[in-house]
């Protein structure tokens, strides 16, 4: 499902998937099944990074008009203004496996 592995650890589901940018050759940084994994978003103003492992996977800016491609193409797309909003809920997903969340915080930098 997805495409290029945009539904998998890390990336922005369904939109953009996650890679190594800090060391392309090193390849995404995951830990493994059964071991912890640390993510961390990083969202200033429309500009949005996503960690794993201590290494930058995904970064982007919502609103653009590549956001917005991205949106249009994505099952995303019959919500208006998907991801442009400047506040709203966090979501923590799961395909029905078994999902183990720790330690998770919010703070506003």
């Amino acid at each position: 499902m997805g495409v290029n592995g945009n539904r998998t650890l890390a990336s922005l589901y369904d939109l953009i998937p996650a890679s190594n940018l800090s060391v392309p050759s090193r390849g995404k940084p995951f830990n493994g099944v059964n071991k912890w994994n640390r993510a961390r978003i990083v969202a200033k103003g429309n500009k949005v990074e996503h960690w794993l492992n201590g290494f930058k996977v995904v970064e982007y800016e919502r609103g653009t008009p590549m956001w917005r491609g991205l949106v249009a193409y994505s099952k995303y797309k019959k919500w208006p203004n998907f991801g442009e909003l400047p506040q709203g809920n966090i979501l923590l997903q799961d395909h029905g496996n078994r999902v183990y969340f720790r330690s998770i915080k919010i703070r506003e930098l």
